[in-house]
């Protein structure tokens, strides 16, 4: 009677504790296709998996494009399509002078900018708890913002405005914001390659 209980107890908590489309999502980010290659004139046989070449076969990621018109919103929510605690859109690129509008969608968040991941000489904002933001973005490069409260759960986001001028800076300075975060870790990289 107890294994049957547990049957239908266990699979309800994993559904409940992991949002099902979330975690599909990180099982597939995760997962590369393995496959054994054969040369011409190599033996392809029986042989074990060590001799045989290997090759990892990287799932490609989709570069987000440019943004339409001069004015975007960004909502800041504690779940959406990306999983828990985000920017949606995550990742956006936008043309020098555009302005971009962070909405309190939900409630406990702000937006920030980070220090050393922001082009040199570029306004920093720091927005309000509970509050709408909006900032003119008149500095070419990529900036990471991030929610204050929630960044050791990497509440993160990125703008590219025009050329990521300073893509070099923002990755070396990446590894440092990574390893504070409790969760998501590997979303900062994930953000930044779909510039």
């Amino acid at each position: 009677m107890k294994k049957n209980i547990y049957l239908i107890i266990l699979p309800l908590c994993f559904l409940i504790l992991f949002n099902g489309k979330k975690y599909d999502e990180a099982v597939t980010k995760r997962l590369a296709l393995t496959i054994n290659l054969c040369l011409e004139g190599q033996d392809c046989g029986n042989s074990t998996m060590e001799s045989q070449s290997m090759t990892t076969v990287p799932m490609e990621v989709e570069k987000v494009q440019l943004s339409q018109g001069s004015e975007h919103t960004i909502k800041m929510l504690n779940s959406g399509d990306g999983g828990q605690m985000i920017f949606e859109p995550a990742v956006i690129k936008v043309s020098k002078g555009d302005t971009v509008h962070f909405k309190a969608t939900d409630m406990s968040h702000n937006s920030a900018t980070i220090d050393g991941m922001m082009p040199s000489g570029a306004a920093a904002w720091a927005g309000q708890m509970n509050a709408d933001i909006s900032i003119t973005l008149d500095t070419e490069g990529v900036y990471v913002y991030q929610c204050d409260p929630h960044v050791m759960m990497a509440m993160i986001g990125v703008i590219q405005v025009g050329e990521a001028v300073n893509i070099n800076e923002v990755k070396a300075a990446a590894s440092d914001l990574k390893s504070t975060f409790v969760m998501n870790s590997e979303r900062i990289d994930d953000y930044l390659n779909q510039l």
